[in-house]
């Protein structure tokens, strides 16, 4: 994964992996802004072709990452981010209940958006 990029597109609510200009994975996250902020990935997506080369771990690391920059939570709701948390408790720290119930909320009030 080291020729791999990891961008953030906050605006599109993706943070993607980028090698060689093409996207080969991303997770679709929003911004949760009540009861507190956090970072809310829902999905995480590799191309076929890049599977069982780390880039869905990355992706996850730097989402985290970012959180922790920021100031803020992660409260996933993406099956693969919480498998991963679960396994780097040092880098993911536990979500709020408050902030994933908001988020479930917020993801139902929603269901479009992904």
């Amino acid at each position: 994964m080291s020729d791999t990029e990891i961008r953030d597109d906050r605006a599109a609510g993706r943070l993607e992996a980028v090698s060689d200009a093409e996207v080969v994975g991303h997770i679709e996250y929003f911004v949760l802004e009540s009861p507190g902020r956090a970072l809310v990935p829902v999905h995480t997506i590799v191309e076929p072709a890049h599977e069982g080369k780390g880039i869905a771990g990355s992706l996850a690391r730097e989402l985290y990452a970012i959180a922790g920059r920021e100031g803020v939570a992660v409260a996933p709701l993406c099956p693969y981010v919480v498998k991963w948390a679960a396994r780097h408790p040092e880098e993911a720290p536990p979500a709020d209940r408050d902030l994933l119930r908001a988020a479930k909320s917020w993801l139902a009030a929603h269901p479009g958006r992904f």
